[in-house]
């Protein structure tokens, strides 16, 4: 799959693309000092309860909304791990809107789903099938343990 090339984990290290291969993949620009922070609780409780489905979570960290994501990678993990207990992959840190733009957030902002519309804050999150389809896209309000979310994810997952 071809948007999964090129992915570096938040260490630096390239993420190896096998181990999005054939998985569903809910994909969320992340930050430390938002009013959506909470959420890692809830992306780590689904990451614990359906990892084994074959999904996977991918953090990404950005700064492009009030500045919210200041953090340097070992600040931002350190951030996770101790606050929310966070051990689902977390990306390099990337730009989701204008010019600068990533080819992750190139990808799933111009499908179909997403529309071509720029991501509005933090903690917007994106639900990409097993074939690489992005199929759903959901606002910073939608909670990980959103019915709206789980119907997406329940269907993708094939449960």
């Amino acid at each position: 799959m071809e948007w999964t090339k090129g992915l570096v984990r938040l260490d630096g290290e390239p993420l190896d693309p096998s181990a999005l291969e054939g998985k569903v993949v809910l994909v969320v620009n992340v930050a430390s000092k938002c009013g959506f922070t909470g959420q890692y609780d809830g992306l780590q409780a689904l990451w614990k309860a359906r990892q084994d489905e074959g999904l996977v979570i991918l953090g990404v960290p950005c700064n492009q909304f009030g500045s919210q994501e200041p953090g340097q990678a070992e600040e931002i993990v350190t951030f996770c791990r101790v606050n929310y207990g966070v051990d689902f992959p977390l990306l390099e840190k990337q730009n989701v809107n204008g010019s600068k733009r990533s080819k992750l957030y190139d990808y799933l902002v111009s499908s179909e789903v997403g529309g071509g519309k720029n991501i509005r804050w933090n903690f917007e999150k994106f639900v990409v099938d097993r074939s690489g389809k992005v199929v759903g896209r959901f606002g910073s309000m939608t909670k990980p343990d959103s019915s709206s979310l789980k119907e997406v994810l329940d269907k993708a997952l094939g449960s």
